[in-house]
């Protein structure tokens, strides 16, 4: 018995130095306001939203959008770009805009004004038949969504995860 319970404990040690080694992707997510509080900027932010509501945008786009300008503000020139890959990329289809044409209206913004990449994923649209040119041309289909994020994160960008919509929406 006493064997077995050393060999759990080595095997728990083992287990969270690797935790440790794992570094960040073990770590609590980023936060906004830890990120602005940093006295120096990150290679870059990529703002990842992903949320089963389809409607999603309608808060976290906004919510970017505001980041964005309060990361600027902190770090001037800080390149940021943004990730869409659950239900809610779905709103920023061309043929949906006439009924959230404020959510078309703040990804272009952020797109051509802000210079922020937003990008959707190919991969989920084809699952519902959806190919790119489905899709307005501020919007960057990207082959996969959290492979999109992956790249990013390989350029040192830190990655934003936005709040859900229904953790938005009561705030």
């Amino acid at each position: 018995m006493i064997s077995l319970l050393k060999r759990l404990s080595t095997a728990w040690i083992g287990l969270a130095a690797l935790a440790a080694l794992a570094g960040p992707a073990g770590a609590a997510p980023l936060t906004l306001d830890a990120l602005l509080a940093r006295s120096t900027a990150p290679p870059g932010v990529v703002f990842e939203i992903v949320d089963r509501d389809p409607g999603a945008l309608e808060v976290a786009l906004p919510w970017v959008k505001q980041a964005a300008q309060r990361l600027k503000a902190r770090h001037p020139g800080l390149p940021m770009a943004l990730v869409t890959h659950g239900n809610e990329m779905f709103a920023l289809q061309s043929g949906k805009r006439a009924g959230n044409e404020a959510i078309h209206q703040i990804a272009e913004s952020l797109s051509r004004d802000d210079g922020i990449p937003v990008h959707v994923c190919e991969t989920y649209a084809g699952r519902r038949g959806l190919a790119a040119e489905d899709f307005p041309d501020y919007v960057d289909v990207a082959p996969e969504g959290p492979a999109q994020i992956r790249n990013y994160e390989a350029l040192d960008y830190v990655r934003l995860v936005v709040p859900r919509a229904a953790a938005l929406k009561a705030r």
